[in-house]
């Protein structure tokens, strides 16, 4: 299970040895300093996993999380808080802002990787290890990627586990709450607006191939991925 990992962490030796251990383990690291430049980040593109230390400079990474949880576009973001801090009270502090897990230092990279692995699969219980291709477009679990042709389309975590969920279910419509479900998990309690939105930046995503429109709003219903795009059923009914 690869992912791409934000490292919010002010030392530059720990930056360096978490790049190179996630690195290794196979995943795509970024790193940066404070909750500041976190947020600019995260503003371009979300990556799969926070990985946040407590003690930041300016912004605590507690008040970053509580922050991120408040904003519709990263409240599902995954994040691991880490810090020197030990104890039952920090443990608890850190989960009721809103980390999905904490992490004290010093703690080894096996853990680590695990514990990444472990909040990754509570977070995304639907994208399996298949690759699956239908209307031109290819997505791979296993590399994280989905590509048209030789394009690549750059998608958040979001975005992608619920691309994976249609495309593995084309032509049914869905509703709001069970996208909920199936994409976020059954322990989501969102807005099913939240759904609206990631629909929306998921069109975005697929609108410069041309497979935005593949995802079809059935009013009144839901979604549904369908394999034929409006021109082409346009196309077929006008030769019928």
């Amino acid at each position: 299970m690869s992912a791409e990992v934000l490292v919010v962490d002010p030392d530059r030796a720990t930056q360096q040895l978490l790049r190179l251990n996630l690195g290794q383990a196979g995943h795509a690291i970024a790193c940066c300093a404070d909750a500041e430049s976190a947020l600019v980040l995260l503003d371009e593109q979300l990556p799969d996993m926070l990985l946040l230390e407590w003690d930041l400079p300016g912004q605590s990474g507690e008040a970053l999380v509580r922050r991120l949880r408040a904003l519709p576009r990263t409240r599902d973001l995954p994040v691991i808080m880490v810090c020197a801090r030990r104890g039952e009270l920090n443990t608890v502090l850190a989960l009721e802002s809103g980390a999905d897990d904490y992490l004290a230092k010093p703690f080894s990279p096996r853990e680590l990787i695990a514990r990444i692995h472990a909040v990754l699969r509570r977070r995304a219980p639907h994208v399996g290890p298949g690759a699956v291709q239908m209307a031109g477009l290819r997505l791979d679990p296993g590399t994280r990627r989905v590509t048209a042709g030789a394009r690549q389309i750059a998608l958040g975590p979001v975005e992608f586990r619920l691309l994976h969920y249609l495309m593995h279910h084309p032509e049914r419509v869905h509703t709001r709450s069970q996208l909920l479900d199936q994409v976020w998990g059954n322990h989501a309690i969102l807005d099913e607006r939240t759904v609206d939105a990631h629909v929306g930046r998921l069109r975005s995503a697929l609108q410069p191939s041309g497979h935005g429109e593949h995802i079809q709003t059935v009013r009144g219903a839901g979604y549904r991925f369908v394999s034929a795009g409006a021109r082409s059923r346009r196309g077929r009914q006008a030769t019928l």
